[in-house]
């Protein structure tokens, strides 16, 4: 998190100096003339009549009164290609600063000062990849990105610089040279894996247990990371036999004590300004219910994915209609997109509806490479040096210059321990605290080794062959057919048809190793914790119409107890999960859309019954009794409203800090919130005298767990009368947890007129972690959303116009455009528009209809 607003601070430097120079002036140029002036010159032409070279027939957009665009067209090539142009209408400055970070060239951008991120990202080589990948689509498959691509390139045709978005004007002053150039649908692929890389799973988990080995025993480390509770739900409960080799044996027994693996969770980190910062209770939340338990009789299908907070939008919703739905225009679909890739990433068609989750395998591990003492350009496979894989990539600049690294990879992946910091194959004999690595390393550790990635999303293949099959499949066999090519990331795929059909499929490749689970970095010299291909699709959790009538996802454990086959070591804990399940089975009738909606806003708080009769029982001085009473009578939601709210989670943040601050190395490893550490604390309250309840910076006393309560809770009283003053009254958690929505680049500049010109908020935001309302925020950091439900949306099989929806700031990614952040209000207050269907009511509702003519 430190990174993430000092490498975007470095890049504006040059624009402070301006913005001093210009004094006054410059005030005036971003306060009145960029708004009022520039800005509306990149506003989407939405009425009217616009010749376009390249489409076979006319396309009807209408855009209803949310702005969003409804696409008409006679042939798929003519329907992905009006995707492409409205993409690029709304959101192509987000588009073209993702195609910079998909392919490694933010310095081209935004300057020298990305040169450590793009270095990052070449050795991680999405781009090959994505190019790998183009090579092998059917043609199918080419000719919708073929068709989008030329719709994005239309639009540039026509557009440049600020008419294409506000961001251009300040990246003038940056990078005066920058010139945007045209699509490619390599652009889009690489948008895959910054999805991949966003829901990564486990590497931090990995690198954190290797790190804590080095301070605390391995029975410590097991208590902070707990086996997936047993009275928690799992999505899956009954599944057929399967015949694949479970993973055997366990990990190495490596002395991790003086390996820097820090220092790739430095690298990590750089990339969390513009993808969001990972955070193990990052999740999602999906639901169906059957029309046995719905008041219309046909399933009701829920999904709320949470992603890293930002401005504009990740979702960009679109309706993509063929004129005459046939054989060779299969595709009647709506639903969320994201600008940069053709087709509907989560939504329905008139058959179907499908939502997504994410699964969280153990799909990255780390493989320690011993490196040839008398050449470094050599790696130990078996007992044979082999030399590594190299290629050279050239980092250019905004200025013209450039930088040349040399990326290395092993047989597992690319090697991530090169360029970066002080992670090195060998020591620095010029740093004042080196130690040679043979008198700090155990002799099951090579002198000299790097660090390398496998990861399953290196491995040639994208998700949107699928996405587009889920787009045109009519029936749970065609859906399970297209889920079958959904290699990574791996998502809980939920299901629901017009038929009164509930499913739920897992996807994804599964490593099989030889020997290990993937919870600790292995050796990479010897064949015995190789992967041995992945577990087979049919063999993956499945189920159709549970004998429960409801199929819920929250990141939880997917498959049965008696599963014989290794995913995940690192599910979320299920609080959500046992919360959802809980409403709909407890639900006082049939379940409707406004009962979901409820269920979408549920800010129910499971640390609270654990721990709010722990405090009333240990008691607190007189003065801060006032404080206690609040909880007195809670109902343990986390209402924005909710002064008890406020008070238990200062108490929370200052008793997660108080108990394991000072068992943890170092700043990077403290508790952060989230679904684990409510685990870990609600076994921790069963034992008051658990060692990680003694304070080891006090030599005097051994403290207890009515000692910390004690300690905690005025530290969050004190806390929140710094925040807010003495006035209870004016204690309310939703001011103290608001979102503000900041432009993923320029958001965060450290220039208060540039991110005026971008950012929006504080909205003040109910929920919290491992809430079902799941709007996360940092124990270390403050109490402010940085993570959230990127949209809700509750389809109707009974009547899919009845479906409802709302994403977070807005369709438009134009700052000053009316549809930049109508949404905010409405996301922050658990409201829902329509998620219009039937063409009477989308040209009922419309507030623009515009022609693209041959």
């Amino acid at each position: 998190m430190k990174k993430a607003g000092k490498f975007i601070g470095r890049i504006f430097i040059g624009i402070v100096i301006l913005a001093l120079i210009a004094g006054a002036g410059g005030a005036f140029y971003f306060k009145s003339y960029l708004p009022n002036t520039v800005a509306p010159k990149s506003f989407p032409q939405i009425d009217g009549e616009i010749t376009v070279s390249g489409l076979d027939g006319q396309v009807d957009i209408y855009r209803d009164q949310m702005g969003i665009p409804h696409v008409y067209a006679s042939t798929p090539h003519d329907l992905f290609f009006a995707q492409g142009y409205v993409h690029a209408q709304d959101r192509f400055w987000q588009m073209d600063s993702w195609r910079h970070i998909g392919s490694g060239r933010l310095s081209e951008m935004f300057g020298s000062g990305q040169a450590e991120t793009d270095a990052f990202l070449r050795t991680l080589g999405w781009k090959q990849t994505a190019e790998t990948e183009w090579a092998q689509l059917d043609a199918d498959s080419r000719a919708i990105l073929e068709a989008y691509t030329e719709g994005v390139n239309a639009y540039l045709k026509d557009h440049s610089d600020t008419a294409l978005s506000l961001e251009y004007a300040v990246l003038g002053l940056l990078s005066p040279d920058y010139e945007i150039e045209a699509w490619t649908p390599i652009h889009s692929l690489t948008w895959g894996k910054a999805m991949a890389w966003d829901l990564r799973g486990n590497m931090g988990e990995e690198i954190e247990r290797a790190v804590l080995l080095k301070t605390l025993t391995p029975e410590q480390v097991a208590q902070l990371f707990p086996a997936y509770p047993e009275d928690h739900p799992v999505i899956v409960n009954n599944i057929g036999e399967g015949g694949v080799t479970a993973n055997a044996g366990s990990e190495a027994a490596l002395d991790y004590s003086q390996v820097p693996f820090e220092n790739i969770s430095e690298n990590v980190a750089l990339l969390d300004s513009f993808l969001g910062p990972w955070n193990d209770g990052i999740g999602s939340n999906s639901w169906a219910v059957s029309g046995e338990l719905s008041e219309t009789g046909m399933p009701l299908l829920a999904n709320d994915p949470h992603l890293g907070i930002q401005m504009p939008s990740i979702w960009f919703q679109i309706g993509l209609h063929c004129v005459e739905k046939s054989a060779t225009c299969p595709f009647e679909v709506a639903g969320f997109s994201f600008a940069g890739v053709p087709g509907v990433i989560i939504g329905h068609n008139a058959d179907i509806a499908w939502g997504f989750t994410n699964v969280g395998p153990d799909v990255m591990d780390l493989y320690i490479e011993r490196i040839n003492p008398e050449n470094p350009n050599q790696y130990d496979v078996n007992g044979t040096w082999v030399d590594f894989d190299t290629r050279e990539e050239v980092i250019k600049m905004s200025d013209g210059t450039t930088q040349t690294i040399t990326v290395r990879s092993t047989r597992h992946g690319p090697v991530i321990s090169d360029q970066y910091g002080p992670l090195k194959d060998v020591g620095d004999p010029e740093d004042t605290e080196f130690v040679p690595f043979k008198d700090r390393v155990s002799s099951e550790l090579p002198e000299q080794y790097a660090i390398a990635l496998a990861w399953t999303a290196l491995i040639p293949s994208t998700p949107f062959e699928a996405i587009w099959g889920f787009d045109r499949a009519r029936n749970w066999e065609e859906f399970r057919k297209a889920a079958s090519g959904f290699h990574v990331p791996a998502q809980n795929l939920i299901y629901a048809d017009i038929e009164g059909n509930i499913g739920y499929q897992m996807p994804g490749d599964i490593p099989i190793r030889k020997k290990g689970d993937g919870t600790l970095p292995v050796p990479g010299w010897t064949d015995e914790y190789e992967w041995q291909g992945f577990l087979p699709f049919e063999e993956l959790p499945y189920t159709l119409n549970p004998e429960e009538g409801y199929i819920v996802t929250a990141n939880n454990q997917v498959h049965p107890r008696d599963y014989p086959y290794f995913i995940s070591a690192d599910w979320d804990y299920g609080f959500r999960a046992n919360r959802i399940v809980e409403m709909i089975t407890s639900a006082p009738g049939k379940i409707d859309i406004a009962y979901i909606q409820q269920m979408h806003g549920d800010s129910f708080d499971a640390n609270a019954p654990v721990f709010v009769p722990l405090l009333q029982k240990v008691g607190v001085a007189s003065e801060f009794t006032p404080a206690l009473d609040t909880l007195k009578n809670w109902d343990y939601q986390d209402r924005a409203d909710s002064t008890s709210a406020a008070v238990f989670n200062a108490f929370w943040r200052a008793l997660l800090k108080n108990t394991f601050n000072d068992d943890m190395p170092e700043e990077r490893y403290y508790p952060d919130g989230g679904s684990r550490w409510n685990e870990v604390m609600r076994h921790m309250a069963e034992n008051p005298n658990d060692p990680f309840w003694d304070d080891k910076t006090t030599t005097d006393i051994t403290e207890t767990m009515e000692h910390m309560i004690k300690k905690s809770f005025p530290e969050g009283v004190a806390e929140l009368q710094d925040i807010f003053g003495k006035d209870m009254s004016k204690w309310k958690w939703g001011d103290m947890h608001a979102s503000t929505f900041r432009n993923s680049t320029l958001g965060e500049s450290g220039v208060f007129l540039i991110e005026d010109l971008f950012n929006r908020g504080p909205f003040p935001t109910s929920g919290g972690e491992a809430i079902v309302n799941a709007t996360g925020w940092s124990v270390k950091d403050g109490y402010e959303t940085n993570w959230l439900p990127s949209m809700r949306m509750i389809v109707d099989l009974g009547e899919l116009n009845n479906s409802v929806t709302v994403h977070t700031t807005g369709e438009s990614g134009h700052a000053y455009h009316p549809h930049y952040a109508d949404m905010a209000p409405m996301w922050a207050g658990i409201q829902y528009y329509p998620m219009w269907w039937n063409q009477d009511s989308i040209i009922g509702d419309a507030e623009g209809h515009l022609i693209l003519k041959p």
